[in-house]
């Protein structure tokens, strides 16, 4: 298994739009499309969106968006510091329960410790309380729910860094 982030560009940025989890997990996350177009929307933003499409090799598995959070604007427990937001992150259904969730999550977490929009102190994402598989993936990654809920009533969790 090799697990990559990769740009989105004009060669792969079709492809990306085509990824889809699996039909009982339709409503878990919103269509790669519309999160290209808030990363789209994002450039002209201080900190824009970081999109990413992930790679096992040289196939297409995956896509993950991610931002930073400024302290000022920080929403989450810690409101007196920088963080990061996972707010996307999906593995097509035919690469789905194959272990490339857990090494691109991996690769996404890495990423961020490497701090590409400046220092933070945590990373956060969120699921789908019923979204279990979603849950023991966070979970094994020593992701911890913080016990809020966003404004979708999804489960918010955190990785200290």
């Amino acid at each position: 298994m090799n697990i990559e982030l990769r740009e989105i560009t004009w060669d792969n940025v079709d492809d990306v739009v085509e990824l889809a989890v699996a039909e009982s997990q339709k409503g878990y996350v919103y269509p790669n499309g519309y999160s290209l177009a808030h990363a789209y929307v994002s450039t002209k933003d201080e900190y824009p969106e970081i999109p990413f499409a992930i790679y096992n090799d040289e196939i297409l598995i995956g896509f993950t968006l991610m931002n930073f959070c400024p302290a000022d604007e920080n929403k989450y427990e810690n409101d007196d510091e920088a963080c990061y937001y996972i707010s996307r992150f999906m593995i097509d259904k035919k690469y789905q329960g194959k272990g490339f969730g857990f090494k691109g999550m991996e690769k996404v977490v890495a990423f961020l410790k490497a701090f590409p929009q400046g220092e933070a102190g945590s990373i956060y994402l969120s699921y789908n309380p019923v979204n279990t598989a979603a849950r023991k993936l966070y979970a094994s990654l020593e992701f911890v729910e913080t016990g809020q809920v966003d404004d979708d009533g999804d489960t918010i969790a955190r990785l200290e860094l």
